[in-house]
């Protein structure tokens, strides 16, 4: 099984899928408090590669990637979202 990238010059996960990427997209930002924050923004799965769960895998290695680095968790992303929720 093929390895998720992080490539924090472009504030992205990435995992090959058919002949684009599969993404989770996020952005990272100060709280008024000082804290730092991440706002996971997009998902995004090419439509030949659904249903396969590499969005989940995303979200989920993006989710412990943010905890790992003490980061407030926000999500404008429907999807990522419902991992939040639960």
């Amino acid at each position: 099984m093929t390895d998720i990238r992080h490539d924090e010059d472009l504030h992205r996960f990435s995992l090959p899928a058919d002949d684009a990427d599969a993404v989770l997209e996020y952005q990272l930002f100060q709280k008024e408090d000082g804290g730092r924050a991440v706002d996971f923004t997009r998902t995004w799965v090419p439509p030949a590669a659904r249903g396969k769960g590499l969005a989940e895998r995303l979200v989920r290695e993006g989710l412990r990637w943010a905890k790992s680095e003490d980061l407030n968790i926000q999500a404008s992303c429907w999807y990522v979202a419902k991992f939040l929720r639960s």
